[in-house]
């Protein structure tokens, strides 16, 4: 990404008064099913890490391997492989029971302990003095749904160990859905191998899924599975008063979408057929969700008078009092 800074573009505006006080820039790329791009902001070639916006490809061994089936997983735990969760009771219970039909418990993950971010739960291990452990932490889903693979396939424990089988099918798959060779890898705030992909190469991942249904192959039916879980269970992908919750519903089933450390941001359409990854260089979070509002409303995908669409994309910024002091919006380029 270092050289490509230079060449991202004006994505988000953050005025207080009559200042333009903050100014976020990336890069966006929208695709078609052939991977072509149709539209494109900053520099499609610049190589980012996805973070947790590509889950659902980490998932996709184990739905097109047949694992999922002959574990017996649910849709609600599909979705769950795909979610950066906060940590919510609706999250930890299914997780945990997952892991004890699995014969497994907490310290089987490797994700590392974390607080959860939905208040409530934050509140209740206060209260009661406990810490917060790997199932509170945002990607337990994701890595459930990796031990169930390992499960499946015989594995060793240290399934994160980027040399592990589970992750080398992961890499390839990879490589297959964004139609190049990465670059490398690093590795993510949860402890898993993080591939680097293009721009380009992850929105062509998106749109490669978006268009799963005009495919009768057994990973197409996989992104299908993928993408219907994520749709039907937003709550899970994050959760409630979360932004990828939020929109997703707002798009009324139309896009699935997910979001990912550090400014990253996809979305698949399935009636569109296209797919939609964008980079915030700076890693904004408040920036990204605008983004992707912004995108979603230029596609036809999102009503720019719901509420929802209002709040992330022409925001006012209020300050301890409730008065309005400023306004989030999204550039003119996007727009």
């Amino acid at each position: 990404m270092g050289s490509k800074l230079n060449t991202a573009v004006d994505m988000v505006e953050v005025w207080r008064g009559d200042l333009l006080e903050c100014l976020h820039r990336g890069h966006a790329v929208i695709c078609d099913g052939t991977g072509e791009i149709t539209e494109a902001w900053g520099d499609p070639t610049a190589v980012i890490y996805p973070r947790s916006a590509y889950k659902m490809i980490q998932a996709l061994p184990l739905v097109e391997s047949g694992a999922a089936d002959a574990m017996g997983l649910r849709t609600d735990q599909l979705a769950l492989c795909c979610a950066s969760h906060m940590g919510a009771a609706i999250h930890t219970e299914r997780v945990t029971r997952w892991l004890a039909d699995l014969g497994l418990s907490e310290s089987a993950l490797r994700c590392g302990p974390q607080e959860p971010s939905d208040r409530p739960a934050r509140d209740d291990l206060i209260r009661s003095g406990t810490p917060p452990c790997q199932i509170h932490n945002n990607c337990s889903g994701k890595h459930t749904g990796f031990l169930t693979m390992n499960k499946y396939m015989g594995g060793d424990a240290e399934y994160i160990d980027p040399a592990h089988p589970l992750q080398v099918a992961i890499r390839q798959v990879v490589d297959e859905v964004t139609g190049e060779t990465s670059p490398g890898f690093g590795t993510d705030g949860c402890s898993a191998p993080s591939s680097m992909t293009t721009v380009h190469g992850l929105a062509r991942a998106m749109a490669h899924f978006a268009t799963a249904q005009t495919r009768n192959d057994a990973r197409a039916k996989a992104q299908q599975r993928l993408i219907a879980a994520m749709i039907a269970f937003p709550e899970l992908v994050s959760g409630e008063g979360g932004a990828c919750t939020e929109i997703m519903r707002a798009t009324g089933g139309r896009a699935a979408i997910k979001g990912g450390a550090d400014g990253v941001y996809v979305a698949m359409i399935p009636d569109l057929g296209k797919g939609i990854a964008l980079k915030i260089v700076d890693g904004g979070e408040r920036a990204k969700e605008t983004a992707i509002a912004a995108l979603l409303i230029r596609l036809g995908v999102l009503d720019p008078a719901h509420p929802v669409a209002r709040r992330h994309v022409g925001g006012p910024i209020t300050n301890r009092r409730g008065m309005v002091v400023g306004q989030v919006r999204a550039a003119a380029a996007l727009m």
